[in-house]
């Protein structure tokens, strides 16, 4: 029987939930699922006693920190998962983080009508929606793991335990990758809830229920703690592959003062010029081949700044990439060719992402993935896998065709960051007054479309370089990456602005209210946190 998207009908297991690539483990460290108030999750039961007696305990612990980025639970794909309340399957990281950042843009549908699924497709979700929930839990979920870890390696408990001093020095670039971590997540948590608890490593599980900080305040917190933990992180190029580098600390300091306008109402463009500067000067380069960056084998690829690892035997989840190769597969698409077991009939791109490549298909290979056989293009029926072509822009087979190490769960890591975003923002941050070299702007941007097209015949002139014609570009180079409601927020065009089909709930769509560019903070958390107040309009 093939997978349902939920992920409940197979029952293959996997007890050491390892971070493939990064840090392999022995064990993972236990933590029970979170409950419905930020202030009791997780529940850990590490304690100096029972678990540092072990050196090799700090690895697995702060490799559980990266696994919740990849898995969704403490033992395989279904089965004892890290949030209650919502299917695993469902409450997987960047599969939630995906769906709030592309299903309620102008790039992506999903037919399913699982309870408040649709309410993404058409910006019509309210407080007690699953997943947006769901994300707000496995957002303060990684904040708890962290703090935890960092509330375990203070040095006065280091001593404590006689820890030899080499162990000192390599935990103290764990906490330094903990510290990066939390701060992502948070960062996260402004973007798409605004003010919300910062809860540190010296807040009391317990104790009163946590205060809710000002979106400005916690983006100056995110910012101090990228700045402090960067030099203590090591090089793009000494780096063990998927953990955080001084790179990826700098590409999310440059997305964050990218958009520190709507964070905090004064724009930052000079710092997220500096900051995507740093990321290109750190030795990581363009992968010539565009393809590769989304193949089973892209952990290959030269571009990654930070990937979220998968391995089809030792991170299997119905989240991550599983979600994201097998939802986009269905029709008369042929699942082996994707290196999967069969299609959930999901994921389709909307018209308006089609007309980006308007009369380029077939000339730019970023539009290679549309799949039109069978396909409309139209979404007339948001419910019909054949309404919108397909897009299947992820596959679990490798770049030379070979086919990943399990059709179930793929190898295909997920780019959470690569060097192509860096190009972008320094394009974008010149032409908003940022500083930086027009001219260099324009390199970058025309080095993209070199690659996309095979040659300079689609290069662009200094007149056509203009704010619009990034937003567009970002489009073509980044769809289904994640970025496209962050995008069309900064831009001003995700609500009162900008149709697109079925915005608004309407087939031709509509614009919608200016509160929906926030997310609600979840219903349960207000009942339980008195010290919240809910954002305007919900």
């Amino acid at each position: 029987m093939l997978p349902t998207h939920k992920g409940m009908t197979m029952n293959i297991q996997n007890s050491t939930r390892q971070v493939v690539a990064t840090l392999l483990l022995g064990a993972a460290v236990a933590v029970t699922a979170c409950n419905s108030d930020v202030t009791t999750l997780p529940k850990s039961t590490v304690t100096g006693a029972n678990v540092f007696n072990d050196p090799s305990s700090y690895q697995s612990f702060i490799a559980k920190v990266y696994a919740g980025l990849a898995t969704s639970g403490q033992s395989g794909p279904a089965g004892q998962g890290d949030i209650a309340g919502i299917d695993e399957g469902f409450s997987q990281y960047v599969r939630l983080y995906w769906q709030m950042q592309e299903l309620p843009t102008d790039e992506a549908v999903i037919a399913w009508n699982d309870a408040g699924v649709q309410e993404l497709n058409t910006q019509q979700w309210g407080s007690s929606n699953q997943f947006l929930g769901s994300m707000y839990y496995r957002i303060y979920y990684q904040v708890g793991l962290a703090n935890e870890f960092l509330r375990e390696t203070t040095d006065g408990k280091l001593a404590a335990r006689g820890t030899p001093d080499a162990l000192k020095a390599t935990i103290q670039t764990y906490r330094a990758e903990a510290r990066f971590l939390r701060a992502l997540s948070y960062w996260h948590g402004i973007d798409l809830f605004g003010d919300i608890p910062l809860v540190t490593e010296d807040f009391q599980i317990g104790a009163t229920p946590p205060t809710q900080a000002t979106r400005a305040q916690v983006y100056a917190y995110v910012e101090s703690e990228l700045k402090a933990v960067k030099p203590l992180l090591p090089t793009a190029s000494a780096v063990q592959y998927g953990r955080a580098s001084q790179a990826a600390a700098a590409m999310v300091l440059a997305n964050l003062y990218l958009n520190a306008g709507v964070y905090t109402g004064t724009a930052n463009a000079a710092s997220a010029l500096a900051s995507a500067q740093d990321v290109i000067s750190s030795g990581v380069t363009l992968d010539p081949n565009y393809s590769r960056i989304f193949a089973a084998d892209n952990n290959l690829s030269p571009e990654m700044v930070f990937p979220v690892t998968q391995d089809g035997l030792h991170t299997q989840s119905f989240g991550g990439t599983t979600f994201l190769i097998h939802a986009s597969v269905g029709g008369n698409m042929n699942a082996a060719a994707y290196g999967i077991d069969g299609g959930w009939y999901g994921l389709r791109a909307r018209p308006e992402l089609v007309n980006q490549f308007a009369g380029v298909v077939g000339s730019d290979k970023r539009a290679n993935s549309f799949f039109t056989d069978g396909q409309a293009k139209d979404v007339v029926n948001l419910t019909n896998f054949n309404d919108g072509y397909g897009a299947p822009k992820y596959r679990n087979v490798t770049s030379t065709g070979a086919a990943g190490s399990n059709p179930a769960f793929p190898d295909t890591d997920y780019p959470m960051f690569r060097l192509a975003e860096a190009y972008l923002i320094y394009a974008e941050a010149v032409l908003r007054g940022g500083g930086g070299s027009r001219a260099q702007a324009l390199t970058y941007m025309n080095a993209l479309r070199q690659r996309a097209y095979g040659d300079a015949s689609h290069n662009i002139t200094d007149a056509q370089l203009t704010l619009d014609f990034v937003l567009a570009e970002r489009a073509r180079e980044l769809y289904w990456e994640g970025h496209r409601r962050q995008d069309l927020i900064r831009y001003g065009l995700f609500t009162t602005a900008g149709i697109w089909q079925w915005k608004g709930g309407v087939p031709a769509g509509k614009v919608t209210e200016a509160f929906r560019n926030l997310y609600p903070l979840p219903a349960s958390e207000l009942i339980a946190n008195p010290n919240l107040k809910q954002n305007p309009g919900y």
